[in-house]
Order: structure tokens, then sequence, then C-alpha cells
């Protein structure tokens, strides 16, 4: 099996099963002496495990991880890092009846024609168990960026027909960390609650968006033509279970506007130290032209579908093409839309880390004049 691993010189490899031994990674091309903080690592990976609450799974995973190499004495050491999340919470006789069965909108059926075998527990590799890995090597990704002066920052912003009317640039962000379901604006967060408890109570399941800011990038990251920043995120972001939909900048809603309303205009301005900057007077493009960062914010919307696995009889059908009636049984979301905050994260994380270590490269061109 291909495509376990995401990047080109700052690289994350995946490995495990939702109902195996363990899930785990090992991420390569992190630079030395990056200091190695394991508590911001365990903090995010809190964020995203099961049973955090009354609509999410109630599979209870400590996730605590365990580092095997790549880190001596608190900092990095340039080496590959590899860790390992044990699978503790198992139940995988919950799934002995999906063993020839082809769930509706799961991967059973294609897993089973590409491979001829696949792991039925809870969805083997396609589960999204799979994901604890990506958050723990995102955070590591995120701590080489913070050195830097990059941060980013994911809040769900819609969940069903809920959706916060705000702009993000008058939203607290951090305010999403008083939320359940890591929603910025407390009225909307109230709203998408009972909403998904109405969804839980009719059986069902609910899909949502998670927008994402970076800020801080410098200009330059990102390559042209197949390579383009963009690019390279939209493919991590669909490399999520259940990412149905990516945009960035203004995204559709650019193919409603005439050119004179969606252009950028270029102005100067000053900064701190006495410089005069080239920036943009508005940001449609959402950070990114031509496929390299601008400096501006770079901020970009993910769609996810609602949970495959609902709480109601479905049709489903066997490998030899016989239609039955499959009863609920096993532990699911109600909407995972939140716990994919932390992975958008995470996958932003590793593709920004990547494009700026393969910008490194290249000579400096900032587009700073000196204030005369």
């Amino acid at each position: 099996m291909a495509g376990n691993t995401i990047g080109t010189l700052f690289r994350l490899t995946t490995f495990g099963e939702s109902h195996g031994k363990a899930i785990g990674g090992v991420v390569d091309g992190c630079p030395p002496r990056i200091q190695f903080d394991t508590d911001f690592i365990q903090s995010e990976l809190v964020k995203r495990k099961p049973g955090s609450s009354s609509f999410a799974s109630p599979r209870m995973e400590s996730d605590e991880i365990e580092i095997l190499s790549g880190v001596f004495d608190g900092y990095t050491t340039g080496s590959p890092i590899a860790f390992l999340l044990n699978n503790k919470d198992q139940n995988p006789e919950d799934y002995n009846h999906l063993r020839n069965i082809f769930r509706a909108s799961h991967a059973d059926f294609t897993y089973d024609a590409k491979y001829g075998i696949r792991d039925h527990r809870g969805g083997g590799r396609a589960s999204a168990r799979e994901t604890a890995a990506r958050v723990a090597g995102g955070s590591i990704a995120k701590l080489f960026l913070k050195q830097k002066g990059i941060s980013i920052t994911a809040f769900v912003s819609k969940i069903g027909p809920v959706s916060i009317k705000k702009q993000y640039a008058d939203l607290d962000i951090n305010q999403k960390n008083d939320s359940l379901v890591f929603c910025p604006d407390e009225k909307t967060s109230t709203q998408m609650l009972r909403y998904i408890n109405k969804i839980k109570l009719e059986g069902d399941t609910i899909g949502g968006i998670v927008t994402c800011i970076v800020i801080g990038s410098p200009p330059g990251l990102g390559e042209p033509v197949f390579d383009k920043l963009q690019a390279d995120l939209a493919r991590a972001m669909l490399s999520i279970n259940a990412a149905k939909g990516f945009e960035y900048g203004l995204g559709f809603k650019a193919a409603e506007m005439k050119g004179s309303e969606h252009n950028d205009e270029f102005v100067l301005k000053q900064t701190a130290d006495g410089k005069m900057n080239i920036q943009t007077k508005t940001n449609h493009a959402g950070g990114i032209l031509g496929g390299i960062s601008t400096g501006e914010d770079i901020y970009f919307n993910v769609a996810f579908k609602p949970p495959s696995s609902i709480m109601q009889k479905q049709f489903v059908m066997d490998k030899k093409g016989n239609k039955k009636i499959a009863k609920p049984k096993g532990r699911y979301d109600v909407c995972f839309v939140p716990r994919a905050v932390p992975v958008v994260e995470a996958m932003t994380a590793l593709v920004m880390a990547d494009h700026y270590l393969r910008n490194e490269s290249y000579p400096d061109h900032s587009a700073s004049i000196p204030l005369t």
C-alpha cells in the first residue's frame, strides 16, 4: 500500500490500523535544535481524541505519545523522529458482522476492489483513528514553525446550516478553546450544539466546515506550476477522512465577482523596524498568488461530509451481491467536524514546514524597501 507519506523535505509517514496494536509515525527532515515540547504535542492530541463530547465516538483512548527516537536533552537531533500511540480501548468484535459487508459511503468496497483484502475492524487503515498520527507529526511541524514566527489556527465555521456570520478578522479566534465545537463565536457555538443534539436524537449525522488561518508566513513560500502552495494545501486537506471540498481566499465566491472587485491592490506599509513592505490592500487571494505566499494571512475552508455510520437501519450489500438491512452497532461520531480542527491544523503545519525548508535554497528577495 503506497501513499502513506506526505512532504518533500519535511516528511511524515504514518502506520497502523484502527484496531491494531498501535498507530504511529516517523517525521523525517525535521531540523536539529528545535526545542521539543511533549506537553504541547499531548495537548494537541487531546483535542482530536474520541470520548471528548456527547456527539463524538465514545471510544476512550488516552493517546499518550511515546517518542522512540530523534530527540535528545529536550531538542530534536535532526534524525528521524519516530513515535507510537498505543490502541488501548479496542472492541474489534463489534465489527465482526461487517467482515463480508459493504457499508454505504464507506471504503469497504473500494478497499476490497483494490487489494482483495481489508481490515473490517473499524475501517482498519481507512479509519479516522489514523489521523491521531497526523496530529502528532503536525505538532512537531508546529514546533518548528513557531521558531520561525508562523502560527496556525483552525476553527469550526459551519455545522449543517448553522454558520458564523462574521469575517475571521472580526473574531477572537482564541475563544474557540472555550467551545465544545471549537467555534470562536459564542452565540453560533450554542446554536451548533443544539443542532448537533437534534441530529443525534434522530439517529443521524451531520457535516460542516473548518476554516484555517496561517499568520506570519513570509512571502515566497510555494513552487510554481505543479507544487503551488495552495495545491499542496488542497492535497493535504483532501487526504483527511471525510473531506469533500477545499477553497482558499474567497474561493467559489470569486466566481461571482468582477476583476475590479476581486483584485488585491499593492500598497506600501511601514513595519516596526522602519522598512516599507510591499503588501496588498485587501486579501481576496487568501495570501497566495501564482502558487507562492504573499506574506498576508493564508486562509482557506475545508468541507467535511456527515459521518457515514448512522444509528438508523440502512441497506447494505454483501460480497455475493445480496442486499441486507444493517443494524447499527459500534462506536461512532454524530459530527466529527470539531475533531477535525486539530487535524486540519496539523496537515497545514506539515505543508508549511515543508515549503519553508524548500524555500531556504533560494536567496532572500524579500519585498521590502528602506524608509528614506
